[in-house]
Parts: structure tokens; sequence; C-alpha cells
């Protein structure tokens, strides 16, 4: 990606009354953040429907484009990842989200797309029981994947015992901000956020550098938490919170939720008890259930199998053999990892799904989980 494409897409996403949704539309029509600027002062040529707002807010773009360069030299200087939407790492579980961030700014090492991520969040006001529950599960968790990547906040309470307990087990552990690279909030979090970064881990968000951590800031950081991930993890919740919030968003966007129960009496296991009662999150009681849950295949305790030959299938499509490929040396694959590993988008993998289910070339599993329906050994 260009210098410039970087710049113009901070640029476009810092303009003022210009929404996520009209932004992704732009860069979908137009095709990328350069074409959007060279039609800035002629917008309405290439997009006759334009409404005035945004014909607007693109001819007034000098304040901006000053962020836009100035925040790049920010991230030069800080060794900090610039990643757009269309770039190869830019987070591909999130990408499919449709309300996914243009830019993200990425201190760190650890890979987004690696094979299995897991969010782990819950209330602020974390109990004895709750640290314990992080501990045992992060530990439970290391046995049998250790390369999991685990995501949280930096908050206080679930979110930095969650960060604490990855870094006690050697696991990479991702904290996802509410505010700029600039600073940590808070701030007696430093250490463990810098811990992260120099272990493997690393910090990301989608605020520019003097972004101050805001209220509103931390409601919109939880689609990020939730949309990195496989599947959301909630230990401890009030009966609101940001922890059901982004419970919520993890379900609107096709992951698995777990929880862990509580006593019916305790305030900070209300929100657990409500996500089970109500069938909105599976329950746990440490890492294994999430594994089994998950259909996670631990290589581990896997026995040797014998050599597996495919049975004659349809004539498919290149598309269509390779997601049999990546199906073949499992019992079952969730959609977002199809994704990841075909390189294709969540639109296409879930077309391509549905036709040779049709076929009858795939088994559709609960939980947006797929199989193989013919092998034979």
């Amino acid at each position: 990606m260009t210098q410039q494409e970087i710049i113009y897409s901070i640029a476009l996403s810092k303009l003022k009354g210009l929404s996520l949704l009209n932004v992704r539309i732009l860069m979908d029509r137009l095709g990328s953040a350069s074409e959007v600027f060279a039609h800035r002062t002629d917008i309405k040529s290439v997009l006759p429907d334009a409404n005035d707002r945004l014909v607007e807010a693109l001819a007034s773009v000098d304040d901006a484009m000053r962020d836009a360069e100035k925040e790049m030299l920010f991230a030069e200087s800080k060794n900090i990842k610039v990643l757009l939407l269309n770039d190869d790492d830019y987070p591909q579980r999130l990408k499919e989200c449709e309300d996914a961030p243009l830019v993200l700014y990425y201190c760190g090492e650890a890979d987004l797309n690696r094979a299995k991520v897991i969010n782990i969040i819950g209330t602020r006001e974390c109990s004895d029981y709750g640290k314990e529950l992080c501990r045992n599960f992060v530990a439970d968790l290391k046995k049998h994947f250790p390369d999991t990547l685990i995501v949280s906040g930096l908050a206080y309470g679930v979110d930095i015992n969650a960060h604490r307990a990855a870094l006690n087990n050697g696991m990479d552990t991702i904290g996802v901000l509410a505010h700029g690279l600039d600073r940590v909030y808070p701030s007696m979090h430093r250490q463990t956020a810098a811990d992260m970064v120099h272990s493997g881990g690393g910090l990301i968000t989608e605020y520019t550098s003097g972004t101050t951590p805001e209220r509103m800031n931390f409601v919109r950081r939880n689609r990020i938490v939730a949309g990195l991930c496989d599947a959301c993890v909630v230990v401890e919740s009030a009966a609101k919170g940001g922890s059901l919030i982004t419970a919520d968003l993890a379900l609107n966007y096709n992951r698995e939720v777990f929880a862990f129960p509580g006593r019916v009496y305790d305030e900070h296991s209300m929100g657990c008890n409500m996500l089970i009662r109500k069938h909105r999150a599976t329950l746990i009681t440490n890492a294994e259930d999430m594994i089994e849950a998950m259909g996670w295949e631990d290589m581990h305790d896997k026995k040797v199998k014998g050599a597996v030959q495919m049975e004659l299938f349809p004539e498919l499509s290149d598309e269509e053999t390779l997601i049999v490929e990546v199906l073949k040396s499992v019992d079952d694959k969730h959609i977002n990892q199809i994704v990841i590993d075909t390189n294709m988008s969540y639109s296409k993998v879930s077309m391509l799904l549905f036709e040779m289910e049709m076929k009858g070339v795939i088994m559709a599993l609960g939980g947006a989980r797929y199989r193989l329906c013919r092998k034979m050994g």
C-alpha cells in the first residue's frame, strides 16, 4: 500500500460529517481512498446520487489532510503499523463486519489473522472468583491451544486479569484501546501494556493520536473486540454494561458466545446468568467446555488416523475445491476460519457453502460450522 493511499485513507476516516457507512460506500464504489480524493471536487460526476452532505464533506479536506500527514509521521516515529481495510494484514474476521474501521493503528507483532482468536471480557468490578476464572481458563487453554490469541480491552477488572493471565502463561494477547496510541488508559496498566507489546502481543485502536478516552469511544471499541475473534467469553458481568454490548455484537457477527455461571444473587454474575438463561450464551465451566463447543480438535490428544481418501464429488469449481481441501483434514470448521483459510470474502464463502450443501458435498452444523458429507477410510 502506498504512503499516499495511507494518508488519504486516514484523512477520509477523519472527515467531519461523513459516517463510516458513507465511507465504506465510497470505497466500494470507487475502489480506493486515492480515487475518492481524486474526485473530491466533482464527486457527482462519478456518483450522481451523492447527497449534499457528502459533497460538502469532500470539499473541505484541508484540515483532514493535515491531520493525516501528522498522524503518518507519528506512526512512523513510534513504529506503529497503519492497517487499511484492503490490506492483507488487516484482521480478516473484522473486515467482514459491515462497521469495520477503515483504518487501524497497531503496535505489536502478533498475527491478527491467527487460526484461533478469542476475547475474554467482563465487569470492571472483578471479584476474586472472576480473577480465578481468568487464571484457570487461560492456563487450561494453554495446555491445548497455546497459539490462541487472547483479546480484551485493557480495562480494569476482567480485561486486565485476562491480559495478565495470558502473559503469565506465555500466550500472546492484544488490547483494543478506546483512544490513540500516544497514551495508555488507565495509566496504571501502562507496564502491562508494554509487556504485552514486548512479549509478542500488542495494542490496537481505530483512534488517532491525541484522541482521549471518551465514554462513547469505549462503546465503539467493543465492536472491534467482538469482530476480531472467533468466540467471546464473558467471565463476570452485571445486568447492564459493556460486556453485554460486546456479547450482543458478537452474536450479530455470528460469533460464538460463552459465559461462566455465577451465584444467583451475585450482582456481577447477573449478566452471565441472563445470557445463559436466554440462550444467548453457552454455559461453560472451563476451557475444555469451550474447546468442545467450538469443535476445535486438539492435536495433542488426537489419535493417529489412517489415510483418508475422499469420495468422488460432483463436478466442483476451483473455489469449491479449495473449500473441500481446507475441510479435508478436520472434522468441521467455523465459517470464519474457512474465510481465512481460503482468502475469500465472507459473502463469497457463504454463497459457495450454500451451493455445496445443495450438492450434498458439505453439511451445515450448528454455530456456523461446516463439515464434509462423505469421507471413507
